[in-house]
């Protein structure tokens, strides 16, 4: 399920279409989480939007898993009618991956402290787990954090970090069990945002995960900018966005 929002109008006489962005959300969240962000970018004259990934939330059986999530991603990037950024937070990193080879391929990957694997790998693998072939057809994950207001929203406020928690939604275990086979960073351009102060991706293990990555941005953030720093957030994507668009113009204020 995509959620549109308000395009500004672009009046740059060219045939080349400015790059969108399509904001990918990580495990136990839903595509709300980005709410700030995609306002942010909305008002610097972007075209911003979100998905709802299948594996998290209630689930059907057999549970929808990254596959499902990457389907999800790759059914945007056929209907977009023109060049996207595809920004994957967290989890949100591997469904990208294998999404965003095409065809039609993403115009430019942003990991946002997120998963950055190779092909073969799982989020389970990345960690030292899951080294069967074996899925989990039915179960649902609980966060996982026996803190999940210090791991995922460390440095927000109480009050907001309260909400954040409380928003937040069961992740299918197939998710974190399935590899990924297609890595479009090996074809696509992409930008990693590392997150300095991450309690949840620990920043060694982005560091690693980085190196990757045609281009390295850092944050002095924990693992939910989206939530502590949209407005920095947004001025960093809308930075990745004019190098990535055609016609050298930032877009108009409206």
């Amino acid at each position: 399920m995509f959620t549109d929002v308000t395009t500004a109008a672009d009046t740059f006489p060219t045939t080349t279409p400015r790059p969108s962005f399509l904001l990918v959300h990580g495990a136990w969240h839903r595509s709300g989480c980005w709410d700030l962000v995609r306002e942010a970018l909305t008002a610097d004259g972007w075209t911003a939007r979100t998905i709802d990934l299948p594996s998290a939330g209630p689930q059907r059986t057999p549970a929808a898993g990254m596959y499902d999530d990457a389907d999800a991603i790759a059914a945007h990037l056929g209907q977009a009618g023109g060049p996207v950024i595809v920004v994957g937070h967290s989890y949100g990193g591997l469904p990208l991956t294998q999404a965003a080879a095409g065809p039609p391929a993403a115009a430019h990957l942003v990991y946002l402290a997120a998963y950055l694997p190779e092909e073969g790998e799982s989020l389970l693998s990345i960690h030292g787990h899951g080294g069967g072939t074996d899925e989990d057809l039915h179960g649902t994950a609980p966060v996982v954090f026996h803190d999940p207001r210090t791991a995922l929203f460390g440095d927000l406020p109480d009050e907001q970090a309260e909400e954040a928690v409380g928003r937040l939604v069961p992740q299918s275990r197939r998710s974190f069990q399935q590899r990924v086979t297609r890595a479009g960073w090996r074809t696509v351009p992409s930008t990693y945002v590392l997150c300095e102060r991450d309690k949840a991706l620990p920043p060694a293990l982005q560091e690693r995960m980085s190196a990757r990555a045609g281009h390295v941005e850092r944050l002095d953030t924990g693992h939910s900018p989206f939530l502590s720093t949209p407005a920095e957030l947004a001025a960093l994507l809308g930075r990745i966005g004019s190098r990535c668009d055609p016609r050298g113009h930032r877009p108009r204020r409206t």
